[in-house]
């Protein structure tokens, strides 16, 4: 198939490879240029690198203008398959194709629609998380499934491995989603709105933990913003403390959520969740800490005493 391609980051970079790989001729490649934004700096492999590379023609834009939509008429495509392209198209760019537009989330739509749905699935405790090649329509990850890969989420799993998971799903999404359309077996699955969810963008702020969530939800915040993202943080004494690694206590403790509490294993007990004060909520062990000059070192060496409260 003759394909125009749309993308960005890592997930683009893979999309393109699978295009590639399967021997589409990919007419055009539509890029975003580079970002300094915290969560665009991570997983950055360079798409109009790969596109130029292999001959491609790239055309770098953070939005859809007459330009771009004059180019991509011009490059003819059958398809265009679309991932990670950050802003909306309109109607007359990705209805334009005969086959219309492909678009592939690292999500099991329609659940998690929108922004950095892995870290979104992995804080709210998902035993599954994957990606969904559908058909784009004017309602932003809401048109027809073509076909949708799942993964396990582990126990110990981080933002990180499921990164690593999803993008390896991106090739055979790809792959099979455009054979099936090729071959005129196309039968996409209507989403149903009442199953749907709509993410924000993570910002800094939406890493700072709330000491009255309960210890398993504030663990599971801490591994879905593992390196390379920004760490889950807290404050103590007035400064950001990036939590590295904790786990959930083996006790039930007692108190006012925030409170540095006591030792336990390899870390320091934080009293946890609304219903802290009634003795029967298990706390957050800190294991590893990151100072704010960017030092890491064992809770145990970081908090010297007991007492005393995080988040202010």
């Amino acid at each position: 198939m003759r394909v125009a391609m749309f993308g960005y980051q890592t997930w683009g970079h893979r999309t393109l490879k699978a295009l590639l790989n399967a021997g589409h001729e990919v007419a055009l490649v539509v890029t975003h240029p580079k970002s300094e934004h915290v969560y665009e700096r991570i997983w950055a492999d360079s798409v109009a690198d790969l596109a130029t590379e292999n001959g491609v023609p790239v055309v770098i834009a953070n939005r859809p203008d007459d330009d771009m939509a004059r180019a991509v008429k011009e490059a003819e495509p059958d398809i265009i398959v679309a991932n990670n392209w950050r802003t909306w198209l309109p109607p007359e760019i990705f209805a334009l194709p005969r086959y219309g537009t492909l678009n592939v989330h690292d999500s099991l739509l329609p659940a998690y629609a929108g922004f950095s749905p892995v870290i979104w699935a992995l804080i709210n405790g998902e035993k599954e998380v994957g990606v969904t090649a559908h058909m784009m329509n004017e309602d932003l990850d809401a048109g027809a499934i073509v076909v949708q890969h799942a993964v396990p989420v582990g126990p110990r799993d981080t933002g990180a491995d499921l990164f690593h998971k999803t993008v390896d799903l991106i090739e055979p999404v790809v792959t099979e989603a455009l054979a099936l359309i090729a071959g005129g077996e196309l039968a996409p699955t209507t989403q149903n709105p009442a199953e749907a969810s709509f993410f924000h963008k993570r910002s800094l702020e939406d890493s700072r933990i709330d000491w009255t969530w309960p210890a398993e939800d504030i663990e599971r915040l801490i591994r879905a913003q593992s390196d390379p993202y920004p760490n889950a943080f807290t404050l103590h004494r007035g400064r950001p403390l990036r939590i590295v690694r904790a786990s959930v206590s083996q006790r039930a403790y007692g108190g006012t959520p925030g409170r540095i509490f006591i030792p336990e294993g390899d870390g320091v007990v934080i009293v946890a969740g609304a219903d802290a004060r009634r003795g029967r909520s298990h706390g957050l062990v800190i294991e590893r800490v990151r100072t704010e000059d960017g030092t890491e070192v064992a809770a145990r060496d970081h908090f010297t005493t007991m007492g005393g409260y995080l988040g202010r």
